[in-house]
């Protein structure tokens, strides 16, 4: 792999999160995967024959997942943001990312089942806080606040000053 890869520690889900990553993003792969022998089991206090690493690509961005034990979990300190085209693309992506034990949280932010956390975005949202029009963008992010999955008809009414719920 050249490059950046962003490297993702599990304990022992490795493979199962990738498999679960390259279901949910189009143009996503398998890539290798490779196996504790005995110096790595030794060493780390792993099972010999289990996996140590996969590497997987979701949407062209290289990943590695490691299982290295229960040391390190993932905190909302690191998230991977997902752009959206629409209103569809937004609730498809949170419906599979929160299946299975995932958790919603606020402003389009989720954690899915393996602990990991993403932003699932309208790409419209980025356009709206940044006008030129302070009021719009105040707007929007007084609208923002108030969700949890995005609502996008309800930021663009916020955005032209309707009076929608939100």
């Amino acid at each position: 792999m050249k490059g950046i890869t962003t490297c993702l520690w599990f304990d022992n889900q490795a493979e199962a999160a990738a498999r679960f990553y390259t279901s949910v993003f189009k143009h996503s792969k398998l890539g290798s995967i490779t196996k504790y022998g005995d110096a790595g089991s030794q060493a780390s206090g792993r099972p010999k024959g289990s996996t140590m690493t996969v590497e997987f690509e979701l949407a062209g961005q290289k990943f590695l997942g490691l299982n290295g034990g229960p040391e390190f979990k993932f905190t909302e300190a690191t998230s991977f943001v997902v752009n959206c085209e629409d209103q569809k693309e937004v609730d498809d992506y949170w419906t599979k990312l929160t299946a299975g034990g995932g958790s919603e949280s606020v402003c389009g932010w989720l954690k899915d089942k393996f602990g990991l956390s993403w932003q699932v975005v309208p790409t419209a949202l980025s356009e709206m806080l940044t006008d030129e029009d302070p009021e719009k963008a105040e707007r929007v992010m007084a609208a923002l606040m108030h969700m949890r999955k995005i609502d996008l008809a309800a930021l663009e009414a916020a955005y032209e000053g309707s009076h929608a719920e939100v």
